[in-house]
């Protein structure tokens, strides 16, 4: 598959792209890390439709994601487009759990992301936290503690509940 040619493909609407690209890699799996290349260097447009790609596999089939598909996405929490942001968080959201040690990056970079403009990159990133917290690492020492304050400045309550039932889930609530 020739993703430069796929994406760049003005008859093929965006959605089909991705859903395209997400069953190819589905198909696929080994080939994560030649997406994960090719994003890298790709304008932000088609970066986070590369990651939406990832996202959608990685909902049903998390185990495809490799560390190195976890250490991009946390990186990526720090590029300026907003779907780029949200996209990579909810991938994070859906793999954290096989690299629960490998988290740092994408905690600092997550808790960054909880205090964006941005009503989908904060739902993201409450997703993401939320199911990083449910993990009970050694993380949830500071990271609880941090959430409880994004909570209190948070404006929406659809935001917060994800947080909360995270958080009742670990009886702290």
């Amino acid at each position: 598959m020739d993703f430069n040619q796929l994406l760049n493909d003005k008859s093929i609407k965006p959605k089909e792209k991705t859903e395209t690209i997400s069953k190819w890699l589905s198909a696929n799996p080994e080939k994560l890390n030649v997406l994960i290349d090719f994003a890298q260097t790709s304008k932000d447009a088609v970066k986070a439709t590369c990651i939406e790609a990832i996202e959608y596999v990685t909902n049903t089939q998390p185990d495809i994601a490799s560390s190195a598909c976890l250490k991009f996405v946390s990186k990526t929490l720090t590029e300026k487009a907003p779907r780029v942001k949200w996209e990579s968080a909810r991938v994070i959201g859906n793999i954290a759990k096989l690299y629960p040690n490998q988290l740092d990056e994408a905690i600092k970079n997550l808790l960054v992301n909880s205090e964006h403009d941005g009503t989908v990159v904060r739902w993201s990133t409450a997703y993401a936290l939320g199911q990083i917290i449910k993990l009970k690492t050694k993380h949830n020492k500071d990271l609880i503690p941090a959430i409880e304050s994004i909570c209190q400045r948070e404006e929406k309550n659809s935001i917060k509940k994800i947080y909360f039932d995270a958080l009742k889930k670990l009886k702290v609530v």
